[in-house]
């Protein structure tokens, strides 16, 4: 008969509590995110008839039904000589990227139940790679933007070199309610019906397809507590450059919301991740 062993130690794997080990720890696990982005950006453009052709396919098809609702049934203005089918691009593009994001992030770690529920990985990994997607399809649907300035004869302005700041933040924007989504989808599955609602509202909401300067300015501050309408207005502006000057306060006001909702997101993914395997 064995005796007990007195000396035994249990291991127990599991996210490091402090910010910068959990960090680390995501870091570590950075070749699970790429196999995971790339198989996701394989699934999206395999056995397509057209493949990559999607990403520009969709914008481009809504671009022309709101630039014609807006601009010829509704008659908006457009932003100082920009043509009215740049102000409506500068604002659809990175809509989509944050509709997409959003979607994708909520579902990503339902979709991954069977990783999820085997082996341990930082749980972060998971969203943050299902954003690659969308990063890709953005990328496509850029050429639309280049294929407007050269039918139009423009050139960029200088604020331009700002984008890839910008587009930061976008990233930012839709990690941190995807992640407070993604949690919540594990736990109560009806969320799910949640982010479509999110989206067919949200494009209402935010000024894809007109200027926030059309917006009262008693009603400004409570605006842009959305936080795509200044994302969308900085985006705008590095488009349209000196034909579009964005209100500074709403863009701090938004970039603001934006911060409380990653930092919420993330600690209430943290909080939960730990009870993924069991609730999944």
């Amino acid at each position: 008969m064995n005796a007990p062993d007195s000396h035994r130690q249990d291991l127990v794997i599991e996210a490091g509590s402090s910010p910068s080990h959990y960090a680390r720890e995501v870091w570590r696990f950075r070749s699970l995110l790429f196999i995971l982005a790339w198989r996701d950006i394989r699934v999206r453009f395999k056995q397509t008839v057209i493949g990559a052709a999607w990403a520009l396919l969709r914008p481009l098809l809504t671009l022309i039904i709101l630039t014609i609702v807006f601009s010829k049934i509704a008659r908006l203005p457009s932003e100082g000589n920009a043509p009215y089918v740049l102000l409506v691009l500068s604002g659809l593009l990175p809509w989509q990227f944050f509709a997409a994001g959003l979607s994708d992030a909520a579902s990503s770690v339902t979709d991954n139940e069977k990783i999820v529920s085997k082996i341990y990985f930082p749980r972060l990994v998971i969203p943050i790679s299902a954003l690659a997607v969308c990063a890709v399809d953005f990328a496509i649907a850029l050429l639309i933007m280049v294929g407007i300035f050269a039918f139009y004869g423009l050139t960029p302005d200088w604020t331009l070199l700002a984008l890839p700041v910008v587009l930061v933040f976008a990233v930012l924007a839709a990690l941190g309610p995807g992640l407070l989504l993604a949690a919540l989808n594990v736990k109560y599955r009806d969320f799910r019906y949640v982010v479509p609602f999110i989206v067919q509202m949200g494009i209402y909401v935010s000024p894809v397809a007109y200027s926030t300067s059309l917006i009262p300015e008693g009603w400004r501050t409570l605006y842009y507590l959305n936080p795509m309408a200044g994302l969308i207005d900085a985006f705008r502006w590095t488009v349209l450059g000196s034909n579009f000057t964005p209100w500074l306060p709403g863009i701090g006001l938004s970039l603001s919301v934006l911060v409380v909702l990653l930092v919420a997101g993330t600690l209430y993914f943290r909080a939960t991740e730990r009870s993924f395997a069991d609730n999944i």
